[in-house]
């Protein structure tokens, strides 16, 4: 089957537009363009007395002006980019003033077979070679603060700055109560051991200290370091002075960006005070020869409707670009956020948006998320891209990452506000939190009616999707998403905890998360879930999914109310196969015609059992032989007899294909078609076509700084 090109992806996305009109550009821009041209023509006349445009912003005047020429268009206004890099000055902003209409949308869109770059940074001259083989370059903009950034690409691959340890991390000697300065707001100090942190380290402002707490990390400017005491103190504090957001003794740290460990081949420092870059290339690489780019901008489009006087910005459609480059640098105070990394920004932010397509992109090297829908935005989609080399998360739904993370958890009470109905289908999203582990591939707040489904989500240090953002039992607007046919793998990599290739949280009545193949879900200590319902969860179906190679276990429950798991094939995981937490009045969930398959020594059910409210029936459960047991030492015949569950479930062995080479198909006879299974195709979950949008590029590196 033949890659469908943009032209294909414009024709679905709006039916009834033909090829004919969808190649009819209205405006052109070229990097051989220039601001004064009319922008009707591809390119330059031969004596350059017209052609194309050179910047956006001046596309995008031209296409305002078409829509006051003719309100009544019934065709599509399109801005035709040519390949190449354009360096915006500024982030690309959409207003109302720019939005389409139903028939007559405004479309942004890469020339056919070219590959637009919209990049965020600038290029890095005038380098000099030292005797030790490393190269400097002066940035007067980077003198005393006036430019600073924590990322550096070469060739278009990630390069990470000085880290102490250079492998793995330290751990926390002490835990120290917090100062005065934070008070009961958090903690701003801890013990190390001697020789981890020196005081005599070049620029100690801006060093940085990543700390690990279980499901989330904090990032902090030194205020002080105490060699007699061997303690740490920071400029800010965490945002709990609960045990979630301490500094606990054993955790893990390391520290970043300091000047005396740089040493190897790709690693970089930017020595902010004296304004002078320090790279030490990798083999091959000359200065002549390698384009080395560092990010100026912190957003690349912002969208920006008025939620509060009912102006939105509409049928606005991104095709086939690419977007890169964009800036984070750490506050004074430092970062912490309580989870998923919430209060980053996005490349592409938006808010008050309805009717956005962004079809056929391409967004990399960030300094955030990729993509951030917040209060007001509906019925946008993001289609058929690719979202790679993520300093933090892929797209958040719910939240466009400005003001405080106390802003996240308001739940709306204005209609108008509530972000609702986006879809997000077909995409790549890999290779993230390489700045903030704690990062999400998808997270979805307070909000309904989503569809995220046949995407390929891989290589985070957290959670693939998180849905929900509600604590227990109270209202949220977190329902009726469908989470379905995705393939979600390498997740958590043993550096965080409490996650999932799936996390839900609060009442979510209509949310079903259906189809998926998650596997290979590796936490640091406790957490390394596939389906995982945590506080709140309720109303929530997850059937047909396909889950093995959890750390910890495919499915768990902390506390929930008749959530049903149902159809699911759950293999392989290593500390219990099914975990439940908290026992209350109602029925946790219904967990029924289930096949759970195992070949080691951990426990079929783990975690709390001691009441009986949940119910376990038509399942089947095989450990490759070995005798199963259920909680309170009984055989299935008394946990039938006393707890009434699992009245017609089987001890037997499936018949899966060949589990072991992950093919989990059922073979002719399966006893589990007995019990009502239905069998399901694993190998229609991920990506419908191919990696095609980032295809030649070099691998992305792993681990973060």
């Amino acid at each position: 089957m033949r890659t469908p090109s943009f032209l294909c992806l414009l024709s679905i996305c709006l039916p009834g537009v033909s090829e004919r009109a969808a190649a009819a550009a209205d405006v052109h821009v070229s990097p051989r363009g220039d601001d004064h041209f009319s922008g009707k023509l591809a390119a330059p006349t031969a004596d350059r007395s017209d052609g194309p445009v050179a910047s956006i912003r001046r596309a995008q005047q031209l296409a305002r002006e078409i829509r006051r020429s003719d309100p009544d268009r019934r065709r599509p206004i399109t801005v035709e980019i040519r390949g190449g890099s354009y360096f915006l000055e500024a982030p690309i902003l959409f207003e109302p003033e720019d939005s389409g209409t139903a028939s007559s949308p405004v479309i942004y869109r890469a020339a056919e077979g070219e590959r637009p770059v919209l990049s965020g940074g600038r290029r890095i001259s005038g380098w000099t070679r030292g005797e030790e083989g490393r190269w400097r370059a002066q940035i007067e903009d980077a003198k005393g603060g006036k430019w600073v950034f924590s990322q550096l690409f070469v060739d278009d691959q990630r390069r990470f700055r000085p880290r102490l340890p250079k492998e793995g991390y330290y751990s926390i000697a002490e835990e120290l109560p917090p100062s005065p300065r934070a008070g009961d707001r958090g903690h701003d100090t801890f013990g190390v051991s001697p020789g981890q942190l020196r005081a005599d380290w070049k620029n100690l402002g801006d060093v940085e200290v990543v700390a690990f707490h279980q499901w989330s990390a904090s990032r902090m400017r030194i205020a002080g370091i105490d060699a007699e005491k061997n303690s740490v103190s920071f400029t800010g504090h965490t945002l709990s002075s609960g045990w979630w957001g301490k500094y606990l003794k054993g955790h893990r740290f390391f520290v970043a960006n300091v000047a005396e460990a740089l040493d190897r081949p790709g690693e970089w420092y930017l020595d902010r005070p004296a304004g002078e870059l320090t790279y030490i290339p990798r083999e091959g690489e000359s200065p002549e020869s390698t384009e080395v780019i560092a990010p100026r901008l912190d957003q690349l489009v912002i969208v920006r409707g008025d939620v509060k006087e009912r102006r939105w910005v509409e049928h606005i459609r991104l095709q086939g670009l690419t977007f890169a480059h964009t800036r984070w640098s750490l506050p004074p105070e430092g970062q912490a956020f309580p989870q998923a990394d919430i209060g980053l920004s996005a490349a592409i932010t938006a808010r008050g948006a309805r009717d956005v397509a962004i079809s056929g992109c391409a967004v990399r090297h960030t300094g955030g998320y990729a993509i951030a829908f917040g209060s007001g935005c509906r019925n946008n989609r993001v289609e058929d891209c690719e979202l790679v080399d993520l300093a933090g998360g892929g797209i958040k739904i719910g939240h466009e990452g400005t003001g405080s993370w106390g802003d996240v958890g308001r739940v709306p009470e204005d209609p108008e506000e509530i972000v609702s109905h986006h879809t997000v289908r077909n995409c790549l999203i890999a290779h993230g939190g390489r700045l903030h582990p704690a990062s999400v591939g998808v997270w979805i707040g307070h909000s309904p009616h989503n569809t995220v489904e046949h995407n390929d989500v891989f290589d985070l240090y957290y959670t693939g999707f998180s849905v929900g953002w509600i604590w227990g039992y109270r209202d949220s607007h977190a329902h009726h998403n469908r989470i379905a046919f995705n393939h979600v793998h390498t997740i958590g990599q043993g550096v965080l905890s409490d996650m999932g290739a799936i996390y839900t949280l609060g009442v979510s009545p209509g949310t079903v998360i259906e189809n998926n193949h998650f596997h290979d879900v590796r936490s640091f200590s406790y957490g390394g879930w596939g389906l995982y319902t945590d506080e709140g969860s309720s109303g929530i179906l997850m059937r047909n999914n396909l889950v093995y190679r959890c750390s910890k276990g495919a499915f768990h429950q902390h506390y929930g109310k008749e959530n049903r798991i149902t159809n699911n094939i759950l293999a392989f995981s290593e500390e219990h196969q099914i975990q439940r937490t908290r026992t209350e009045e109602h029925i946790s969930f219904f967990f029924e015609k289930n096949i759970v398959y195992w070949d080691n020594e951990s426990p079929l059910l783990g975690g709390n059992w001691k009441d009986n409210n949940f119910r376990l029936d038509r399942n089947i459960y095989w450990n490759v032989g070995r005798p199963i047991v259920f909680p309170g030492g009984l055989s299935i015949e008394q946990w039938r007899e006393e707890r009434k569950q699992d009245i017609h479930s089987l001890i037997a062995d499936p018949l899966l294909a060949d589990p072991k080479s992950d093919d989990f198909r059922l073979r002719d006879g399966s006893p589990a078609l007995g019990l009502g299974f239905e069998p399901f195709d694993a190998s229609l979950a991920g990506r419908k076509t191919p990696r095609r949008l980032t295809a030649g590029l070099p691998a992305v590196p792993r681990g973060f700084d």
